[in-house]
C-alpha cells in the first residue's frame, strides 16, 4: 500500500540549504542489523536481542587520499523506562564531533527514541546543531484500523515549523526503533543478493529504503577484536535504475547483531564508524573468532588539515543524517 501524505505548514521556513541527503540509514542502518520485518502495522516483536543497561561506544573517522583523521564519536545507551505509565525502553544516540573536527564544522546531535516492550514505535526525537543551525525533527506514532501513522515535525531555530502526517499499512520506523526491531530477527534464511525494503520516517517524511545482503566476512572493530559479521549494503538507484552502493555496514553473527563496522563511499573520499566497546550485551558474543588485539593508528598529520575543509563538510553532510 502507498504512504498517504498530508502536509502542513506554520509560520515562516527560512530558505535553509538541504544539508541532509537521502542517506537517513547511516549509524541506524549499522545498529539494526536489518533482518524481515513484520508487516503488521502494529510493529509488535519479541525482544531476544538487547536489555536494559546496554552502552555501545563508537569511534567516527573519515580517509582523504588514505589518510584517516578521527572525526568525533559516538554513543549508544538502551534504558528501562515507561511511557503512558506502561514499561518502555529509551534508547539514546549521542554523536559528539572532535575538536579537531569543530574546527571546520561543529557536530552536537542527539537522538532519542521510545518504544513499547514489544518493540513498537512510540516517540522520536533528533536534536541537531550543525555548525550555526540547529533543527529539531520528533515524530509520534499510533496505530489505528490496520495502519500504522507517523505526525512528524521539525522545528528550526527561529521558531518557524513544519509538520506531515504519513500512514502506512506496514510499520513505520525511526532511525532507532528499526534497530531495536530487527536486531531481534533470524537472517539464517537471507541468501546473498536478497534486497529488504521498509518506510523510515525522518522527522520531516517517510522515506522508503532498500537495502541488499551481502554475505559473511570477520571484521576487526576499533577494540582489537574480530568478529564474524553480516554484511548488508545501503542502495540508491539513479533515474535509469541503477544501482549505487551508499554504505556498507557489518553486524555481528550472533544472538546480539551489534554493529562493528560502517563504511560510506562519499564524492571526496571515504568515511567510517568503528565498535569501540560494549557493556551490559545481553548474550555472549559468540561471533568473537580473534581476541583482542592493539588496534592501528590512525593519526593524521598535521600539514595535511588544510587541505581537509572541503571533505569534511561533504563528511559532515553524512553525519548530519545519521545522527
Amino acid at each position: 500500500m502507498k504512504t498517504r501524505k498530508r502536509k502542513i505548514e506554520i509560520g515562516i521556513v527560512s530558505d535553509v540549504a538541504n544539508f541532509r541527503r537521502k542517506i537517513i540509514i547511516g549509524l541506524a542502518a549499522l545498529l539494526m542489523g536489518i533482518f524481515v520485518l513484520p508487516a503488521s502495522a502494529q510493529c509488535e516483536a519479541k525482544n531476544d536481542a538487547f536489555k536494559s543497561g546496554e552502552h555501545v561506544m563508537y569511534d567516527l573517522y573519515f580517509n582523504w587520499k588514505f589518510v584517516w583523521v578521527k572525526a568525533g564519536l559516538a554513543s549508544l545507551t538502551t534504558n528501562a523506562t515507561t511511557y503512558h505509565s506502561e514499561p518502555a525502553y529509551r534508547i539514546n544516540l549521542l554523536a559528539l564531533g572532535s575538536k579537531r573536527a569543530d574546527f571546520f564544522f561543529k557536530m552536537r546531535d542527539t537522538l532519542t527514541c521510545v518504544i513499547g516492550e514489544k518493540l513498537e514505535p512510540h516517540y522520536f526525537r533528533k536534536g541537531a546543531e550543525e555548525g550555526k543551525r540547529y533543527t529539531v525533527d520528533e515524530a509520534w506514532f499510533s496505530y489505528k484500523d490496520g495502519l500504522c501513522f507517523a505526525n512528524q515535525k521539525r522545528t528550526y531555530r527561529d521558531g518557524s515549523v513544519t509538520e506531515s502526517e504519513e500512514s502506512d499499512s506496514r510499520c513505520i520506523y525511526d532511525m532507532l526503533s528499526i534497530l531495536a526491531q530487527a536486531r531481534s530477527y533470524d537472517p539464517s534464511d537471507y541468501k546473498v543478493g536478497d534486497k529488504i525494503k521498509f518506510p523510515m520516517a525522518t522527522g520531516r517524511k517517510v522515506e522508503e529504503q532498500t537495502l541488499i545482503y551481502r554475505g559473511k566476512e570477520n571484521v576487526k572493530a576499533e577494540n582489537g577484536v574480530t568478529y564474524r559479521c553480516l554484511i548488508f549494503s545501503l542502495v540508491e538507484y539513479d533515474k535509469k535504475g541503477k544501482e549505487k552502493e551508499v554504505i556498507t555496514f557489518f553486524v555481528t553473527d550472533d544472538l546480539n547483531h551489534l554493529p562493528v563496522r560502517l563504511d560510506l563511499f562519499l564524492n571526496f573520499g571515504s568515511a567510517k564508524a568503528f565498535l569501540n566497546s560494549v557493556t551490559g550485551n545481553r548474550h555472549p558474543l559468540t561471533s568473537i573468532v580473534k581476541s583482542r588485539e592493539k588496534s592501528e593508528s590512525r593519526k593524521l598529520p598535521v600539514k595535511v588539515l588544510p587541505a581537509l575543509r572541503l571533505f569534511i563538510f561533504e563528511f559532515r553532510k553524512v553525519l548530519s543524517v545519521l545522527f
